[in-house]
């Protein structure tokens, strides 16, 4: 069983800056940008949107096994992680300086430039999901590990996702969200420059090698029945989460109608998760990693629901729904991949052939799937609603559309979030590994009773010779003192004559002629 130093679980977890910004803002702003500033109508914003990450949901696996077979000295997932996410960073600035009219040359730049983006994204975020499976192979030390990364992916969102609709906001228009890329692309490469110098002296612990066939191996890993009801109830709630995300800003807008709401609402969203997180981990290791998830589903599907208030256009009834959101959003980014990470590092020990990357990008893919099905679903519900998209977003929308926004980010996500504790109730793996981690602990902690006790006998049976030594010494002393004392004695009652010498070195004296 391997723990990690604090110094890795933070050089890990620094690799969510990269993952957290091009995750979240994208989702944030790029709907917006397209409907509000663009002129592209709302549903085919949304398949704008959806088209780049259902293109990831074909390129993940292929880039899990490209980088399960690397025999790169440097390690088998970290060179990937470093080229990809550089790059990542140069394409995200290059996606907003494309031109802004027509709306459909507009839309077509952006979607070249966003399949672009998805192409190199995957040789990031599946190698570095895949090392959370391979630098331990602890049950809880997974769980730590994880909470490290939420708490950075938390406060990287808080950043990112907090400051990317202020700059949009600051700039006036297309010039706020080019010189929102280029902050963004900056946060990037931090995150890159932080998990490659922050792990480089991480050792693997799993050493099984890639083999076979692709189509092979996806086979084997979708008919894992815990893998598929894992996916099923993330991609769900994936699914949940970008509609929120890709709403929030129309409610801000549209809704509440107060100068900085998105931006306040991003905050009380992601807010709770940088705190919770601890406590998030703590419920997992004292109940399991299962049960912590569909609490955690259940504080977030009461935050959907509670996000109905914010139809009545106040401030406060949209903030305090998205703090409720985000505490249950932390548990919902710690457990499902710490299971992740499980499910990875149990496929290998049992079948000998490393697929971690592979499975990982299976996950990722899945997810992205759902990220992408979020904004188009919402574009979907604004489009029956009446939204009426425009240029430069000076358009007073109808009550009909008001309350789609609001129905695309409160009732419906919280239908998917109940739906996904279905799947979610099917997951076996965790009980076992629980009591396997238990079993693993009690003979430790028997081991180490067992060498407390050797230690105290073999103590025990030193001090004894040691008491034994010194009192052997002790009457060899006395002896050679009594000895020393008669000879004395002896010395001096013998009769003195001329010319006789004492010998120092005997008891008796030698006679010399004279």
């Amino acid at each position: 069983m391997s723990s990690l130093s604090s110094r890795a679980r933070i050089g890990y977890a620094l690799g969510s800056i990269t993952t957290a910004t091009y995750s979240t803002v994208p989702g944030l702003v790029l709907m917006p940008y397209l409907t509000d500033e663009l002129g592209v109508a709302a549903g085919l914003a949304g398949l704008v949107v959806f088209a780049p990450k259902a293109w990831d949901f074909i390129l993940n696996p292929i880039a899990g096994r490209i980088s399960d077979r690397s025999q790169n000295p440097r390690g088998r997932r970290r060179p990937f992680v470093l080229r990809a996410g550089l790059l990542l960073a140069l394409v995200f600035v290059v996606l907003f300086l494309g031109p802004t009219g027509p709306p459909l040359a507009a839309g077509l730049w952006l979607l070249i430039a966003s399949l672009i983006c998805a192409t190199v994204y995957p040789f990031f975020q599946v190698p570095f999901i895949a090392m959370s499976a391979e630098i331990t192979d602890d049950y809880s030390e997974r769980t730590r590990l994880l909470t490290w990364r939420v708490v950075v992916f938390s406060f990287a969102i808080l950043v990112a996702g907090g400051t990317a609709p202020m700059i949009v906001e600051m700039g006036n228009g297309v010039s706020g969200y080019r010189v929102m890329a280029v902050v963004m692309g900056a946060l990037i490469v931090a995150g890159t420059a932080g998990i490659w110098f922050g792990t480089r002296n991480v050792t693997l612990t799993r050493d099984e090698q890639a083999g076979g066939r692709l189509s092979e191996h996806m086979k084997i890993v979708l008919r894992n029945r815990d893998a598929a009801m894992l996916v099923a109830a993330n991609v769900i709630q994936g699914v949940a989460v970008s509609m929120v995300l890709s709403g929030i800003v129309y409610v801000a807008k549209h809704v509440v109608q107060v100068p900085g709401a998105s931006s306040l609402a991003f905050v009380c969203f992601v807010g709770p998760a940088v705190v919770f997180s601890p406590l998030w981990q703590r419920i997992g290791l004292r109940l399991g990693k299962k049960t912590g998830f569909a609490m955690a589903s259940v504080v977030m599907g009461v935050g959907f629901m509670t996000m109905m208030m914010s139809r009545t256009g106040d401030l406060g009834a949209l903030l305090v729904p998205a703090a409720i959101l985000g505490l249950g959003y932390a548990g919902t980014l710690i457990f499902p991949l710490a299971m992740l990470a499980d499910i990875a590092a149990e496929d290998a020990r049992a079948s000998g052939v490393n697929r971690i990357g592979m499975i990982s990008g299976l996950w990722s893919g899945f997810e992205l799937l759902g990220f992408a099905l979020g904004p188009a679903l919402l574009g979907l519900i604004l489009g029956f609603g009446g939204y009426s998209e425009t240029i430069g977003g000076g358009v007073t929308q109808t009550d009909a559309a008001k309350w789609a926004i609001v129905i695309g980010v409160s009732a419906v996500p919280a239908l998917l979030v109940f739906g996904s504790l279905l799947p979610l109730s099917k997951y076996r793996l965790d009980a076992r590994l629980q009591l396997e981690a238990k079993r693993q602990s009690q003979a430790q902690h028997t081991t180490n009773a067992a060498a407390r006790e050797d230690a105290v006998v073999v103590d025990t049976e030193l001090l004894t010779t040691t008491n034994v030594m010194n009192a052997d010494v002790t009457k060899d002393g006395e002896l050679i003192g009594e000895a020393s004392a008669a000879a004395q004695l002896a010395s001096a009652q013998a009769p003195t004559h001329e010319g006789t010498t004492t010998d120092p070195t005997t008891t008796g004296s030698l006679s010399l002629p004279a």
